[in-house]
């Protein structure tokens, strides 16, 4: 029986296997690349440009940052990185998830574990700083769906949970070509790596 391909050739020329991800096959660019070009809620919000998984990204590392001042560096990382798995697998929605099952979940960890030892981070990140990560995500989600997904902030405040009123009014979704995402998560990588 012929063994179904498991691997995706990226941009790079890496080969990246996704049963058995190796850091070594993991490249900055082709996640940027790929996250720049990912649509967040299945491409259904407002504007010219889809809102991507490296806008996101970017927008929940500023948001953990202002939670964590004093949060070492490596944790501004992994804040970043903490879709990357998506230049891969794509952007699920909630419901998809749970439709998929654990499998999505086991996929998703070996990716990110190999993510995370490609740039010297814990393979798992602790559950403080995971904790953190996801209080950021989920006010980015609230902010994304008040402002480009059509969701009221009652529905908003149900699924994400209330958010604080200065980040809901000086917070701003920004949609832009995916170029420009890419190039600017790039180099917001690049700054973070620096200074580790």
């Amino acid at each position: 029986m012929k063994q179904t391909r498991a691997w995706q050739r990226m941009l790079s020329g890496r080969r990246l296997d996704l049963l058995d991800p190796t850091p070594m096959d993991i490249e900055i660019e082709d996640i940027a690349h790929g996250l720049a070009f990912v649509a967040r809620w299945n491409g259904q919000t407002r504007g010219d440009y889809a809102y991507s998984v490296a806008e996101h990204s970017l927008l929940v590392e500023q948001i953990f940052g202002q939670m964590n001042p004093n949060a070492p560096v490596k944790w501004h990382l992994a804040a970043l990185l903490h879709d990357a798995p998506e230049y891969v697998i794509g952007d699920m929605i909630s419901p998809v998830k749970a439709a998929v099952g654990p499998g999505y979940e086991t996929l998703d960890d070996r990716l990110m574990a190999a993510i995370h030892i490609r740039f010297g981070l814990p393979a798992q990140v602790p559950a403080a700083i995971k904790k953190q990560i996801k209080k950021a995500d989920k006010i980015s989600a609230w902010l994304e769906a008040v402002q480009i997904a059509g969701f009221t902030e009652a529905e908003a405040d149900k699924f994400f949970g209330k958010i604080d009123p200065n980040t809901a009014q000086t917070a701003e979704i920004r949609l832009r070509p995916p170029v420009q995402v890419r190039t600017d998560f790039t180099a917001r990588h690049a700054q973070l790596m620096d200074q580790l």
